[in-house]
């Protein structure tokens, strides 16, 4: 098994603590298999929330899935304990957000969607509804009267 991890990117205007929100936040990613080097074109998401026994009882997984072309059963499966937040100090440098283990897979891509959350650098304002679909977000933050936003996100994966 291999660990894989995420390393998002971003600027953050007057924002910190960018995080994914919850147990049943939606992981998307393409997947390759490591056997036959298939990669759906379907976007497919892990949660924290799922858990699939192995075979052979060698513990469980996030997503457990048999590959179409070469029928290999692959696994992925989040570390709850590296899910970490994307703060203002981080801003335009990549950053480990979560590392996944992988068993016959690697991801080759992530697709950032709704169910990011974040605080106002300088009035701690909540913002619980951040989807970062089209890779930038913008509100306003009235308590501190001023503009906020998440721009160029990007990522990359880095074997861990």
């Amino acid at each position: 098994m291999v660990k894989f991890g995420l390393q998002f990117k971003a600027t953050l205007e007057n924002l910190t603590n960018v995080r994914p929100l919850g147990e049943d936040f939606r992981w998307f990613l393409k997947l390759k298999c490591g056997n036959c080097g298939e990669v759906p074109d379907k976007w497919q998401y892990v949660t924290l929330m799922e858990n699939t026994p192995l075979k052979g009882g060698r513990g469980s997984a996030s997503m457990v899935q048999k590959c179409k072309l070469c029928s290999r059963e692959n696994s992925i499966d989040i570390l709850a304990d590296t899910i970490t937040a994307y703060n203002a100090d981080d801003t335009e440098t990549f950053k480990t957000m979560v590392q996944f283990e992988c068993r016959g897979l690697e991801p080759v891509d992530f697709q950032p969607q709704a169910g990011f959350a974040a605080e106002g650098t300088e009035s701690g304002t909540k913002f619980t509804e951040i989807n970062l679909l089209e890779k930038d977000w913008t509100d306003y933050d009235e308590e501190a009267a001023e503009s906020v936003g998440v721009y160029e996100v990007t990522h990359q994966f880095t074997k861990c």
